[in-house]
């Protein structure tokens, strides 16, 4: 009897970890990093770029050559999507929906649905906005990412080079927000050198 125990709890211990294993294999792993700037206007002005014109993100985003609203979506809200264009021929572009969109609580989720050529996996691409108001005149815009790639060992490089892509983008919305010039790769350069100094 004692070794007919054994034998079963062998067995189910066999079974647990096999179990545990192919549990730990199926599960994708992600990249996250988080991105915040500290912008002298008031929350609302922030969230009016971010949030609520969320198709027009080719105002305030250096790298995104032009945006569009997307599937009948005038403006940002619950399940506005929009396209972000990389280049001119509109080969390279990420499509992103919003979601848990809170415009009291100044946050939303833009979900990325598709990435073009672009290797990313968008199943496990998605992004976390929120502007927090810190007085009358000054806020904090957050970005939260979350990230996959294909392959996805290219990952690291990837969050490296996002965290930093990401990091010029919330300097180019607190240029836009505070002057309504819109920001683009022919003048973030010397846009940014203005803020550097």
């Amino acid at each position: 009897m004692n070794k007919m125990n054994a034998i079963i709890k062998s067995g189910l211990m066999a079974m647990f970890v096999m179990w545990s294993m192919s549990t730990l294999l199926g599960q994708k792993k992600v990249k996250t990093f988080t991105v915040d700037r500290i912008i002298q206007a008031p929350a609302e002005n922030v969230w009016k770029v971010v949030g609520e014109d969320f198709g027009a993100i080719a105002n305030s985003h250096p790298l995104i050559v032009s945006s569009t609203y997307l599937n009948g979506s005038l403006k940002g809200g619950e399940g506005a999507e929009r396209q972000c264009n990389m280049n001119a021929k509109g080969t390279k572009y990420v499509r992103e929906k919003q979601i848990n969109y809170d415009p009291d609580n100044y946050t939303f989720k833009a979900k990325v649905y598709h990435v073009g050529k672009l290797p990313l996996d968008p199943d496990h691409n998605f992004a976390v906005y929120r502007v927090e108001p810190i007085d009358e005149n000054t806020s904090r815009l957050i970005f939260n990412m979350t990230l996959r790639t294909k392959p996805a060992f290219m990952g690291g490089m990837a969050k490296n080079k996002f965290k930093k892509t990401i990091a010029d983008y919330l300097l180019a919305v607190d240029h836009h927000v505070r002057t309504g010039e819109t920001v683009n790769r022919n003048n973030f350069k010397e846009i940014k050198k203005n803020y550097q100094s």
